[in-house]
């Protein structure tokens, strides 16, 4: 079957179940999403071991928030595993993502706009200016201006990110949920997967509506992922 728009979010303390998890989902998902608690558990050599068992794209999902001079040596530190997408967040500034672009000029830095889990309140909270969609457009033509090549945003924020940055620009988009999953987890703003590729996003995260699966075995799991993929692409 054709590799389907979703990046697997890989998100266990587990190096084992990680293997199997992407195992299981191979040749089904086109991106392998590695974040922060699976690279402060196993580093660069658990990323280098999941690697080399997918020939899916890697997603080094670290949203570096820092001073520039932090950011470019973080990035540094990192560019030896080639990741093609690595996440900052665009409210860090125009300096901080450009420092993480020059230092990694051959992987898409990802600009990180609004969080799915926050609410329009928790917005106002922080002390955003404006809304969600608003302050999320503002901060994806920041970090598109500063070298940015992808963006996550909201699915509620695509069309009009879209609009804005362009076509040339990926934009992913977590806080989607297949129609099949019940409940929407810790995610306050989402659509599911095929809506959101409707309104231009190029890649959706998916995580717990796949791998929760797993404890029903890995040919559950993979079921499941193909279900979801099937979806998606149908």
């Amino acid at each position: 079957m054709i590799k389907a728009p979703i990046v697997l979010a890989v998100d266990t303390p587990d190096l084992d179940i990680a293997k199997q998890w992407v195992s299981a989902t191979d040749g089904v998902v086109s991106v392998i999403k590695l974040g922060l608690e699976f690279f402060v558990s196993f580093g660069q050599d658990g990323v280098k071991k999941i690697a080399s068992e997918t020939d899916s794209d890697i997603f080094l999902d670290l949203k570096l928030h820092d001073i520039p001079h932090t950011v470019s040596g973080a990035a540094k530190a990192v560019a030896e595993l080639n990741p093609k997408f690595l996440t900052v967040h665009a409210s860090g500034g125009a300096a901080m993502i450009k420092a993480a672009s020059d230092a990694m000029p051959h992987t898409f830095i990802t600009g990180v706009t609004i969080l799915t889990s926050l609410s329009e309140i928790d917005v106002s909270q922080i002390g955003y200016k404006f809304n969600a969609l608003e302050s999320a457009v503002g901060l994806a033509n920041i970090a598109v201006a500063n070298g940015a090549r992808a963006i996550v945003c909201s699915p509620l924020e695509i069309e009009a990110i879209r609009k804005s940055v362009g076509p040339e620009i990926s934009i992913i988009t977590p806080g989607v949920r297949p129609q099949s999953s019940a409940g929407s987890d810790d995610q306050n703003r989402t659509l599911t997967p095929s809506q959101a590729i409707e309104k231009g996003a190029n890649l959706v995260v998916i995580g717990r509506p796949i791998t929760s699966s797993y404890s029903q075995g890995i040919n559950a799991m993979r079921e499941r992922a193909i279900e979801i993929a099937e979806e998606i692409l149908k």
